[in-house]
């Protein structure tokens, strides 16, 4: 990546703007903007989260925000309340106060003289889903979003749920958000009130576990922040950026299906990061593409984004299974159109050929170890492993060797018949590359909880005896297949951790099944082409405790299978302020092969702040376990001013199964 200060305008930066919203809580916002805005007034940028920009986003913003003030915008980086140097409390994600508070900011700084009074919303994930759903309330002055790894359903593609199925992800993106909750704001900068403002937080503090498992229906709080139920609502123009190796795989494709609204998108092999720093390779000049975005419409230049390819899209090269790769092989290909579809029909374990079958299938409920985690955050070992395992416990369709290269792009669809043995089940359906050395590659999946077969809001038994037909919709994907290679559907009725399992084992026989896979002619080399990444100056701070991930796997007496996953994500001090910053999570995944009323997940997280004498740490511990009927949420809080303990905090909740 090349770093850049040359830029055509100065930059400087108002580290902590306080901005107050109409309820008396105040905003910590950072700003960058061009030094001579006050002659030459500028459009705006916004990203509001609650990842705290003072040590929590840090190194990213450094990168991202000087490039685009010193380009001609102001961009404001917004702690949301209750959360870094901002006063308030936090109760949800995406709450009608989270999008008053954004829409509270801009209006202030549209009341500035260095504004023009146009401005545009970006964000990564959580600030990818508020700049959508902030688009649909239109607030004036809006013009444009640049939405990353993001979603347009909050119930069926989020890190709750899938297909009905509920997400490990579910307990460890609750676990994650009460530790990042958890911290004080840093006394230099909001003074002796910072202790009172980490006790009330701390006080206050939710466990999302619950009000997620509350609903575990597609009901109105879904609905709520989720922009499929009204594309119309958006009239911003929409750049949707995704990553082929990041769990929000769908949400591109869909915006540029759904939105009438001027909007683009861009794949690449990327895991959960931006575009201009992630990995794998290629990284892209995202900033320069975020430039010609902001420029057209922020600023009217003619910059020719209409004229780019609805969807720009890297096709992956098959490569053996590998839990990392830092450069995933390939080619960049434009699609303007859908792609056309060939039918695959399921045979006695064969794809491609009709043939009179029964399968009976109840696979061992530790089948799905080699799933990979939902969205890579590391830049370790994260991703699926060797399919081979996982597919000795499914139901296996193998077609002959291919011919020649075949370009998959799109979203497989699998239709199955099949006969449940209980009133409830799960499938979990994977596309995998059979590769000639033997190893079975990992393309995409998808998943279905059968009493959601007609309906996510109204979930129905199943009639044991009865038969059915069911489809289930894969991720979106973009890969190639070589010549020689084979292709493998996989069909699984449990799949741990990566989905939780049902109240019982759900024995099904299919008996017919095809495959709808969207073929696209053979790109011939790259179709398109981006500039190399730039970014400002890289943050200056000192790693005082390097990164690293370990996973371990280990069968017990009993048979108990138990996933341990450490992840370190290291201790850096900023060069600047001197505030250090660390944290290390630690998962542990259980359950007997026999049993699906064995599973047990925990998560432990330590979080530390220091400098000089003064040091902090929480540690936040979450576990989760059910029954047949009921599940069981446990979690506690213990924070730490030196070695004093001076809060401690449990929850604890049993909420009714309801048809997950």
């Amino acid at each position: 990546m090349k770093h850049r200060s040359d830029f055509p305008r100065k930059v400087v930066e108002r580290p902590d703007q306080r901005i107050a919203m109409p309820d008396g809580v105040e905003l910590s916002v950072r700003i960058w903007l061009p030094e001579d805005a006050d002659a030459n007034p500028v459009p705006a940028i916004l990203e509001h989260l609650p990842y705290r920009k003072r040590d929590g986003t840090i190194a990213r913003d450094e990168l991202t925000h000087p490039y685009f003030a010193g380009h001609g915008y102001a961009c404001i980086r917004v702690d949301m309340r209750g959360n870094g140097e901002s006063s308030g409390l936090m109760e949800d994600e995406y709450t009608l106060t989270e999008w008053q508070d954004a829409v509270h900011v801009m209006a202030w700084v549209r009341s500035q003289p260095w504004s023009t009074g146009d401005w545009g919303m970006m964000g990564i994930s959580w600030g990818g889903f508020n700049a959508l759903q902030v688009a649909a309330l239109r607030p004036e002055g809006l013009k444009a979003v640049i939405s990353l790894c993001s979603t347009v359903d909050r119930y069926a593609d989020d890190i709750h749920y899938k297909g009905g199925c509920m997400l490990g992800e579910n307990l460890g993106w609750a676990s994650q958000m009460l530790a990042y909750s958890s911290r004080p704001p840093d006394p230099e900068v909001v003074g002796e009130r910072w202790r009172e403002m980490w006790l009330e937080r701390l006080a206050a503090q939710p466990f999302l576990l619950e009000p997620w498992l509350t609903h575990q229906r597609r009901d109105a709080y879904w609905k709520h922040g989720s922009i499929c139920e009204d594309f119309g609502a958006v009239e911003a123009a929409v750049l949707s950026v995704g990553g082929w190796h990041d769990g929000y795989r769908n949400t591109p494709a869909a915006l540029v299906a759904g939105l009438s609204a001027p909007v683009k998108a861009i794949v690449g092999p990327w895991i959960h990061k931006y575009p201009h720093f992630a990995l794998p390779e290629p990284r892209i000049g995202f900033l320069q593409e975020a430039l010609r975005w902001w420029d057209r419409w922020l600023k009217g230049a003619e910059t020719s984004v209409e004229d780019d390819p609805a969807q720009r899209l890297w096709l992956m090269d098959s490569v053996p299974p590998k839990r990392w790769l830092d450069t995933r092989p390939g080619r960049w290909i434009a699609v303007d159109k859908p792609v056309p579809v060939q039918n695959f029909p399921f045979g006695d374990g064969t794809l491609g050929m009709t043939e009179v079958f029964s399968a009976e299938l109840d696979s061992p409920q530790n089948c799905g170890a080699g799933a990979g985690e939902y969205f890579p955050f590391t830049f370790d070992e994260d991703f699926p492993g060797d399919q081979s395992d996982d597919d000795a416990m499914s139901a296996c369709f193998d077609g002959s060797a291919l011919q020649e290269v075949t370009d998959i792009v799109g979203a497989p669809e699998v239709t199955l018949r099949l006969t449940p043995a209980a009133k409830s089940g799960q499938l979990a359906v994977r596309l995998v590359d059979l590769r000639p050395d033997g190893s079975a590659t990992l393309i995409t999946h998808g998943f279905l909880n059968l009493r959601h077969r007609a309906s996510h809001a109204a979930p129905e038994d199943l009639v044991p005896g009865a038969e059915i037909d069911v489809r289930i919709t894969l991720d979106q994907c973009a890969y190639r297949l070589p010549a020689g290679h084979r292709l493998r559907v996989a069909v699984s009725t449990s799949y741990w951790p990566f989905i939780w399992p049902g109240p019982e084992a759900g024995r099904v026989t299919l008996t017919a099944g095809a495959l709808a896979l969207p073929v696209r002619p053979t790109a011939q080399g790259d179709e398109l082409t981006f500039e190399p990444p730039e970014a400002a100056p890289a943050w200056k701070a000192t790693t005082l405790r390097a990164p690293s991930l370990t996973r371990d796997s280990d069968v017990l007496e009993d048979g108990t299978s138990v996933i341990k996953v450490t992840t370190d994500n290291g201790e850096m001090r900023d060069d600047t302020h001197g505030l250090a910053t660390g944290s290390i999570c630690v998962e542990e995944w259980r359950i007997h092969p026999d049993d699906p009323l064995s599973a047990r997940a925990q998560f432990d997280w330590v979080e530390t702040m220091r400098r000089d004498d003064w040091t902090v740490e929480t540690r936040c511990h979450a576990s989760l376990w059910a029954s047949g009927t009921t599940w069981h949420g446990r979690a506690r809080i213990e924070a730490y001013e030196g070695e004093v303990l001076c809060f401690d905090r449990d929850f604890r909740f049993d909420i009714p199964r309801d048809g997950i």
